[in-house]
């Protein structure tokens, strides 16, 4: 199971995250919480080791914006949400970056479809709320049938082993459900959080 914990600003919490087992961590550089500078990041990337992904997660700005602001925080993997294109997949390869891209359970069948992107993800209908939803609901879908796709939305170290398995999941991303307090990440449950969603992916 590949495991993803978003919304980190400390290096404290890029290392809990990196030691409990997570295959990515990501850093948000948009409207939130949550957010860090592209200075911010380049200093927490020397507590991101080799194999493990860093990713910068935007929301509405455009393609070149993030592009823009992810190479000048010393990403090469950037995580897009909002209404996005086939196009502003290509420009992101143009870059020589990989992209997550983020859609919502609302999505329509175009949007799931596999555009080129590394990643696709799939959310609950507010990205970062918190919000549970009916993971099982996408489980059966063909057109996520064999591909490479992460479940997010209300995931916490309780609930991601049975939601993961009832989504038939390739991976989960966990932002709130790690927190003691809204963008302030507990260790325990980053640790518990890993534990739990690796443990159901060798079941």
């Amino acid at each position: 199971m590949f495991v993803k914990v978003c919304g980190l600003s400390t290096p404290e919490s890029v290392r809990e995250a990196v030691d409990a087992g997570a295959d990515a961590v990501g850093f948000v550089l948009t409207a939130s919480p949550r957010v860090v500078s592209p200075h911010q990041v380049s200093g927490l990337l020397s507590d991101v080791p080799t194999g493990v992904s860093p990713i910068g997660v935007f929301r509405d700005e455009p393609v070149a914006d993030a592009v823009a602001i992810a190479r000048a925080a010393g990403l090469t993997w950037i995580q897009l949400h909002g209404p996005r294109t086939r196009e502003d997949v290509a420009t992101v390869h143009d870059a020589g970056m990989k992209l997550v891209r983020a859609v919502t359970l609302a999505a329509t069948s175009e949007e799931l479809e596999d555009w080129g992107e590394d990643l696709l993800l799939i959310d609950a209908a507010v990205p970062g709320s918190g919000e549970s939803w009916d993971y099982a609901s996408v489980a059966e879908l063909p057109v996520l049938q064999g591909r490479r796709w992460l479940l997010a939305g209300g995931l916490d170290p309780e609930n991601v082993g049975n939601a993961s398995a009832s989504a038939q999941a390739w991976g989960v991303d966990v932002s709130s459900g790690v927190e003691m307090s809204r963008g302030v990440k507990d260790p325990a449950k980053v640790r518990a959080f890993v534990q739990a969603a690796k443990a159901e992916s060798s079941v």
